[in-house]
Formats: structure tokens, sequence, C-alpha cells
């Protein structure tokens, strides 16, 4: 008898496994734009980052990064090149190259599936105006994977997209700005409808 539990379990924890979350995702776009990070000590062991590195680097969370490298080592999306002083160079992988490919902030498209699921995705976003640079290019990003205004700084869509939204806050570091919502309804439904074509 087959214990389909055992198996829902496994399948599950693959795919926890392989998802990449927003910091993941940056790091593999900074590698692929040809930014360096070079460490000491290879990524599955203890590590630190060396001092000098560009600001790119900088501006993730130490620890964070720490967290992320080790996770895309692990899954063999990025490959370490260590010298002889054993310095460690950190590159991507062929399976990195074609992942990055996915979340390419030019290319970047949303999967559309065949049924949509009843649910509305929100994000709204509150940025200040020091970082209006950011703000513009979040806003200027959501009209272009066809999210539709609704207010201001609120933007719909109707299919899965938390992957990319994260992303797209990750690169914009608007992070403590920006919340996403799932909803069952809004009470424009019958227009959003019409606009989405659902």
């Amino acid at each position: 008898m087959i214990d389909f539990r055992y198996h829902w379990f496994v399948r599950k924890k693959k795919q926890k496994r392989n998802k990449i979350g927003a910091v993941e995702q940056k790091i593999l776009l900074l590698l692929g734009g040809g930014l360096l990070l070079s460490l000491s000590k290879s990524p599955d062991q203890y590590f630190r980052i060396l001092k000098g590195v560009t600001k790119e680097w900088k501006q993730i969370n130490k620890r964070v990064l720490h967290i992320a490298i080790k996770k895309l080592y692990k899954s063999k999306l990025i490959t370490c090149i260590e010298d002889k002083k054993g310095l460690v160079t950190l590159a991507l992988d062929g399976e990195g190259k074609n992942k990055i490919l996915t979340y390419n902030l030019d290319k970047m498209k949303i999967k559309k599936p065949k049924r949509w699921d009843g649910l509305w995705r929100i994000v709204i976003f509150d940025v200040p105006e020091r970082f209006k640079k950011g703000r513009d290019a979040l806003a200027s990003r959501l009209k272009k994977i066809d999210f539709h205004p609704i207010q201001k700084s609120v933007f719909i869509y109707p299919y899965e997209c938390k992957n990319e939204i994260d992303f797209i806050v990750e690169i914009f570091d608007l992070k403590p700005y920006v919340r996403f919502i799932v909803a069952k309804s809004t009470d424009i439904d019958l227009e959003l409808k019409e606009i989405f074509g659902l």
C-alpha cells in the first residue's frame, strides 16, 4: 500500500528546498551582472565576506547574505573558485545561469495559469520622499508586469506573483514600505475582471 502522506511530505520538502527567495534571486542577478563576491573559505564551511566589496553586496544584511549564499551553494546554483591563498570567488553554475533569466527585471513575466483561483494580489506601498527614485521604479515595474493601479500607491493583479514581487521589492530596497495582500474580493471585482479578461 502506498503511503500518500509520505509522498506528500517528500514532495513538499523538495518544493521548499528548491524555492529561491528574494535575497537568493538578488545574489544570482548580481553575479549574472558581472559583480564579484570574494570570501575567505568555502561557502559550505564558515566564511567571512572580505572588506571592500561593492555597495550592492553591502546593501544585503550580512547574516542574511551568509544564509542565502550557503543555500545557493547547496542548491548547486553557484560554484566557488578558490585560489592558492584560500580566497574564494563565487560564480554562477550552469543551472544558476538559466535561473537568472527567470529573474531578469527587463524580461520578467508572470506565468498565467489556465484557470484563475479567484484571488486578487494587491501591492500597497508608502515610500518616503527620500526614496522617490525607488518608489517610481517600483510603480513603473508593476505596470510593466501588467499590474493595474487602483489608487496612486495601490496595484492589483489576479495571479500568483509573490516571488516576483519579493524580488522587485528587494532589488529596489523598499521592503519596509511595501505590503503584499491576497484578497478574495473587492468592491470593483466586475471592473477588474473586465480589465484582466477573466
